[in-house]
């Protein structure tokens, strides 16, 4: 596999230097300057490919375009915002950049309720807990009618920890769960977030497949005659926040994506991590069942919990059984050099603890350098040692 880096930006305090000392092959990266629905110029994805070269490095992957609400919604200025995003498309695979990673999630991005929870080695973790999640949905935004998403024990919980949070504590929360992270698309304020969650009134799961096939097939053909590859990234957690569909967390989910617009230019992102996070979920499976149209992984780990938190554990050291995945994705490489296709899949440390002096640096959530460093040896072995055992 491609060996790659999640990297910013010119802002990005974990310099393309940084990545070249790590032995990154490839990074990953995006326009993250323009999220408005704008097309991304010919000129600025030049400009972004010189950085990049100037420091060895080749634009591996996009990630990502930002899919606009409108699109998400089928809403009649949507129209527009496709034209916008295969325009942007077009640009980055005429430039050589070939394969791009988007996602369809509503309103928030892939959301966590702690960036620095201590591990038992000292670390600090990014993790998602169910009952502090619940706790910002009733009290703190009194989401109309939230209390029926939720069990009883888990409403009971979330009193007891709202009830326990002095004010310091509950605008921390709610700026680590709605004020963005690292690569998503929107910043919200509570308001903000209110009138967002609003906006999808109505919309149920099937509303938002019919709009997402409508949108990948406009955007297919694009990607098909521009030489890129889609991928499609899972919600991350994959299941309903704030009551709002969430249409890419399961088999079936990716399934259906893929059955619908039936052509090997539309792909997934296998993310280990966001799939790993509910039970019913097994990468490897995923990986042996889709192979041919996965186009991206990202390599993390999770430790769950009963009710639906999770942690982001060390690379090797989760619920997800990274040898065996790596193994699948192997196997797979060798299926595509066998029909000709010789291009690597590419891969990257996805996250990272905060360890040793990035504790008290001012660094991207789950985007530290020695973190992701640390995860990216402990993969490359991994890929070593089933490459080298894995029979041909």
């Amino acid at each position: 596999m491609l060996q790659t880096w999640r990297w910013f930006g010119p802002d990005d305090p974990v310099t393309l230097s940084d990545a070249r000392q790590a032995g990154v092959e490839g990074i990953v990266t995006a326009l993250h300057h323009i999220y408005d629905g704008r097309a991304w110029s010919v000129s600025d994805i030049e400009q972004r490919i010189g950085l990049l070269k100037a420091a060895g490095f080749d634009w591996s992957v996009c990630e990502s375009i930002p899919v606009h609400a409108s699109i998400k919604l089928g809403s009649g200025s949507s129209r527009r915002s496709i034209d916008a995003w295969k325009d942007s498309l077009a640009n980055l695979g005429r430039a050589g950049v070939p394969v791009v990673c988007y996602n369809f999630m509503p309103v928030v991005d892939w959301t966590r309720t702690d960036l620095r929870h201590p591990t038992k080695a000292g670390g600090l973790a990014l993790r998602f807990d169910m009952a502090d999640f619940v706790a910002y949905d009733v009290h703190v935004l009194e989401r109309p009618d939230a209390g029926q998403d939720y069990a009883a024990p888990l409403l009971d919980e979330a009193q007891r920890r709202i009830s326990a949070m002095d004010d310091a504590r509950i605008a921390t929360l709610e700026r680590t769960i709605i004020a963005g992270l690292p690569g998503g698309e929107d910043s919200h304020t509570r308001d903000g977030i209110r009138a967002s969650i609003a906006a999808f009134a109505g919309i149920t799961p099937d509303d938002m497949r019919r709009n997402l096939v409508a949108f990948l097939e406009e955007v297919v053909p694009v990607a098909e005659d521009v030489g890129v590859k889609l991928a499609i990234h899972p919600d991350d957690p994959p299941f309903s926040l704030f009551g709002l569909p969430r249409i890419v967390s399961t088999a079936a989910d990716a399934r259906f994506i893929l059955d619908a617009v039936d052509h090997v230019a539309n792909g997934l992102t296998l993310c280990a991590g966001s799939y790993a996070s509910r039970v019913d979920n097994d990468p490897v499976a995923l990986a042996n069942e889709f192979g041919p149209r996965i186009h991206f992984a990202h390599l993390r780990n999770v430790v769950r919990d009963a009710d639906g938190s999770f942690m982001e554990s060390d690379h090797l050291g989760g619920d997800v059984d990274m040898v065996g995945l790596v193994s699948s994705l192997t196997r797979e490489e060798r299926r595509r050099a066998q029909a000709g296709d010789m291009a690597p899949i590419p891969m990257r440390p996805d996250h990272g603890h905060l360890l040793l002096d990035d504790i008290g640096k001012a660094v991207n959530p789950g985007y530290s350098c020695i973190g992701r460093m640390k995860g990216l040896a402990e993969l490359r072995g991994v890929m070593a040692a089933v490459d080298r055992l894995l029979p041909v």
